[in-house]
């Protein structure tokens, strides 16, 4: 997997996004300074996949609150989700499905998939009303039946695509 450096990010952030050990991803980049890196460059993250080799894709749009599932470029299925309050906007970019936790607990339903960006992630709800709404903490929150479906299908390493 490798990572292109957003601006600002360091690579102990990248660390904790992919709940990797720096001492990993260093070991992983021999040739980079690790004091030193800069937006553009690419970073390899040991133990996931390259997302190319995955046929499977997760693209969300958070204005119209769909989660939109693809293979091969090809849509198989579309689902309704809630998304991220005003205050607490859900983030927008390119991550992966980095872990998968069935039954979380609390107001995560039955199923977490944590995404690679430390606290953000899709998952299930106690509350199924709140799905269409902008109302999360930034989360991806989907009806329970459809994230332990989604997660039946999707590895980790999928490509997930957040925008507007």
């Amino acid at each position: 997997m490798i990572h292109t450096v957003k601006p600002g990010e360091t690579l102990t952030q990248i660390s904790r996004d992919y709940r990797t050990p720096l001492s990993d991803i260093i070991a992983a980049n021999p040739t980079i300074n690790p004091n030193v890196i800069y937006p553009g460059q690419p970073i390899v993250i040991p133990g996931f996949p390259p997302p190319d080799t995955i046929p499977f894709q997760i693209d969300v749009s958070v204005n119209n609150r769909r989660l939109r599932l693809l293979k091969n470029g090809a849509l198989q299925k579309q689902y309704p989700i809630a998304v991220g309050r005003m205050l607490s906007g859900t983030p927008v970019g390119q991550f992966i499905i980095i872990n998968k936790a069935p039954n979380p607990g609390g107001p995560f339903g039955t199923m977490w998939m944590s995404l690679s960006k430390e606290h953000y992630g899709i998952h299930g709800t106690n509350d199924p009303s709140s799905i269409g709404k902008a109302v999360s903490k930034g989360c991806i929150r989907m009806h329970n039946r459809d994230v332990e479906e989604l997660s039946r299908i999707v590895p980790i390493g999928t490509l997930v695509l957040i925008h507007p």
